[in-house]
């Protein structure tokens, strides 16, 4: 099969790009900025565009499907010839749903913890060798790329995201996927441009449990108010099966979960990962993986890339990496690092980067999320307001909205390291935030430059 592929740069794009080239497709496309790792990856496997930007002279009768991204707009060149072609064009949900849409399909929705939850599915799954599909929003140890698809499976696995799908299909990616199992980690307003109200917000997940097949089954955590409403009203020919944060112990070696009277040592930590982890059990044990099978192989998960992933540690000190960005992620990875490091100095860092973190009304709902660290340091690019199209904002306006652990307000990255710098301690955890790079910061070297070899 041809396959054209308009914004492959994405970081699901690409993926899928490189999961179909290997499958034996052929496989082209164009974008006209890609960044690293995707630029390097698509250069690995042959398919990095010759130059940068749009060429309509890539789109013939010859292509079977072409894969529309969200970062082409509807004046794209390509586009328009592909539309005046009549060429089969899907946007990258609408296609993974056509290649599994005889599979079972567990598509994990919520405004945070997605990835997590999918990538602990995997894990299991990949261990307990059972074959499957799947397309996740992070790079997994033991996985080459974030989509995988095998004609030989019989399950599919999808990160469900309630962003929109692309310029021609305003619809959230979640809709499209029509799951056999459906997750709901939790619900916390975001994507503000979208969906500009706080209730045209929880809407989505609402038609998101409508998707879900007849007889289906709804996994949700019962102790979010707006989830449980949601459970509360879906359909009655849907099972639904509730869940809470999992029980656990924190010691010196780490965060530990009693079950069946055995112990499970973990990789991971804090109370929404113990969350997210019982919403992954109960996934597991629908398609057949008990309890005990499931924690066994679980506790040697280490994570996702930049999901509190440890950079660098010795004796005294540690570096984390994290993907936060709207509220309530943040104050669940600041207090999980709180309560890992209940002796350390917690020097956390959090970038202003999406659209909703930069608009000047919602910066309000970030009140306190910093409160648990004992210097919490905010960082925003002014290039990124002009790019963005929004108002100005101000050092002081920031910090007023950010109240308790606030320390510091930065619109230079390389200041706030050379201020990370004056701050090293013999006990300290640094925690960098952001779905960004503060800038093009190399976090690994900053890590090395803050933490000595012990």
């Amino acid at each position: 099969m041809r396959i054209h592929f308009i914004a492959i740069g994405g970081a699901v794009m690409h993926n899928l790009a490189i999961a179909l080239h290997k499958k034996g497709n052929i496989v082209t496309g164009s974008d006209d900025e890609i960044f690293e790792p995707s630029r390097s990856r698509l250069k690995e496997a042959g398919l990095l565009p010759d130059r940068p930007g749009w060429n309509d002279k890539l789109i013939s009768t010859e292509i079977d499907v072409l894969i529309l991204g969200m970062h082409a707009r509807d004046d794209n060149p390509e586009l328009i010839k592909a539309r005046a072609l009549n060429l089969d064009i899907k946007s990258f949900p609408e296609f993974l749903y056509q290649e599994t849409k005889d599979k079972l399909r567990i598509v994990i929705g919520g405004s945070h913890g997605k990835t997590t939850i999918t990538s602990m599915i995997m894990h299991v799954l990949k261990s307990s060798g059972i074959r499957f599909d799947y397309m996740v929003g992070s790079i997994i140890e033991g996985f080459d790329t974030m989509v995988g698809l095998d004609e030989r499976s019989e399950i599919a696995v999808f990160e469900g995201d309630e962003y929109l799908t692309s310029t021609l299909d305003r619809r959230p990616k979640f809709h499209l996927y029509n799951p056999d199992i459906a997750v709901i980690s939790g619900i916390a307003w975001d994507h503000i441009n979208v969906f500009p109200e706080f209730d045209t917000y929880v809407e989505q997940f609402r038609i998101f449990t409508d998707k879900i097949s007849s007889g289906g089954t709804l996994i949700y955590y019962e102790d979010d108010k707006h989830v449980e409403s949601v459970a509360r009203d879906a359909r009655d020919d849907i099972k639904k099966i509730p869940y809470s944060i999992h029980k656990y112990t924190n010691g010196p070696d780490g965060c530990a979960i009693n079950y069946n009277n055995k112990e499970y040592l973990l990789n991971i930590f804090g109370e929404h990962n113990m969350q997210n982890l019982n919403a992954a059990r109960k996934v597991c044990e629908q398609i057949g993986i008990e309890g005990d099978n499931f924690l066994r192989t679980i506790s040697v998960f280490k994570g996702s890339a930049k999901r509190l992933q440890l950079l660098r540690k010795n004796n005294n000190a540690a570096f984390y990496l994290d993907f936060a960005h709207a509220p309530s992620k943040l104050r669940a990875s600041v207090r999980a690092i709180a309560e890992r490091y209940p002796e350390h100095k917690k020097i956390c860092c959090f970038e202003l980067h999406t659209f909703s973190s930069l608009n000047h009304d919602f910066l309000k709902e970030y009140k306190d999320c910093l409160k648990d660290s004992d210097i919490g340091y905010i960082y925003f690019n002014p290039e990124v307001l002009i790019h963005k199209n929004l108002d100005p904002l101000s050092k002081d306006y920031i910090a007023d909205m950010f109240g308790e652990g606030a320390t510091k307000v930065f619109d230079d990255s390389i200041m706030l390291i050379s201020s990370l710098e004056n701050e090293k301690s013999d006990r300290v955890v640094y925690l960098f935030m952001s779905s960004g790079n503060f800038n093009g910061t190399d976090f690994r070297a900053v890590s090395e430059r803050l933490i000595s070899e012990d």
